[in-house]
């Protein structure tokens, strides 16, 4: 059996997922036992100029995408819509689903979670998170009997790299954000990560993972990193301290809370030595004490290793299952 993969969206992250599979074709195949097949990738423009191979079905219908086999849906489309129509039509065809796609499942997670319940599949979503640390397994799979009592993070690896370059270079906030954007760490438009519009969407799926439930979005506290000044980071820095760009996700009163905002770190804070791209999330429990995780978070191969990883880990899971009734 051959394990049949359309890619949806084709910008940065979805040319990672191609690559990825490309350049791990082999050691993947062995770990399933069983060849993968990309069958078709939607774009916007069908009409760029892509490097692609002739058996790959390269289209903007999605419709066309599912008038032939599909296993498993990598969505890596950015923006609720079509994002979450062309997630839910993949859904219903029978297919699992795998996203990057942070602002989509915040808004819908919950609701597509109970579909793929409904027609028996799987929806993988460790790439909506913290890039390639893989948090979202750990919370769902390592963390069962541990109570999460609060989940402190530094989730946007744009503006961690943007504070790091303040910090230790002296860069201006404009020079700073100019450099992540020549590496391809920031957008032309970089209001999504600069604003904690990006850390928002993913607070809000870590709370809905860790607690089952998501804050009032109108009560979330939000503020980018576009006030922090040079002066405000040389102050930190007389003070032993840096400004990083932080989640917190917390319970109170049986109601989960958020806020996202810079805030000012000693150095014996788990999140102080966290700096360029990275990602790290504090987990405070009640049996664990506190854990932390930390890896990279932004760019296309981070972000597409966690999502070929959530694909391994779906079919070796139906695997095993097809096996206990052997």
């Amino acid at each position: 059996m051959t394990i049949k993969v359309a890619i949806l969206g084709f910008g940065t992250v979805g040319e990672g997922v191609w690559e990825t599979l490309h350049t791990h074709h082999e050691y993947i195949q062995k770990k399933l036992s069983t060849p993968i097949e990309i069958t078709s990738i939607l774009v916007k423009d069908s009409n760029k100029k892509r490097n692609l191979p002739d058996s790959v079905q390269v289209t903007t219908d999605i419709e066309e995408v599912f008038q032939q086999p599909v296993d498993v849906v990598l969505e890596a489309i950015v923006g609720k819509q079509p994002a979450y129509q062309y997630v839910t039509r993949a859904i219903e065809h029978g297919a699992h689903v795998i996203t990057a796609n942070k602002e989509m499942f915040a808004h819908y997670g919950p609701h597509l979670l109970e579909l793929a319940k409904e027609h028996n599949v799987w929806i993988g979503y460790e790439a909506t998170t913290a890039g390639g640390t893989p948090v979202i397994r750990t919370i769902d799979q390592m963390l069962q009997v541990n109570q999460i009592k609060s989940i402190q993070g530094i989730v946007n690896g744009t503006s961690n790299y943007i504070l790091t370059q303040m910090t230790k270079h002296q860069n201006s906030f404009e020079d700073a954000l100019l450099a992540a954007q020549q590496k391809g760490y920031a957008e032309a438009d970089p209001s999504n990560d600069v604003d904690g519009y990006d850390a928002f969407y993913k607070a809000m799926i870590l709370s809905q993972l860790a607690y089952q439930d998501q804050p009032n979005w109108d009560e979330v506290y939000l503020e980018g990193i576009r006030t922090i000044s040079s002066q405000d980071i040389d102050k930190a820095t007389i003070q032993g301290q840096k400004w990083k760009h932080v989640a917190t996700i917390e319970l109170r009163h049986g109601a989960p809370r958020a806020s996202i905002q810079p805030m000012q770190l000693n150095e014996d804070h788990p999140l102080y030595n966290i700096d360029g791209v990275e990602n790290a999330l504090s987990i405070q429990t009640d049996l664990l004490g506190s854990i932390t995780l930390s890896g990279p978070g932004a760019g296309k191969l981070p972000t597409a290793s966690a999502m070929i990883e959530d694909l391994l880990y779906v079919f070796q899971k139906e695997r095993q299952q097809e096996a206990q009734y052997v």
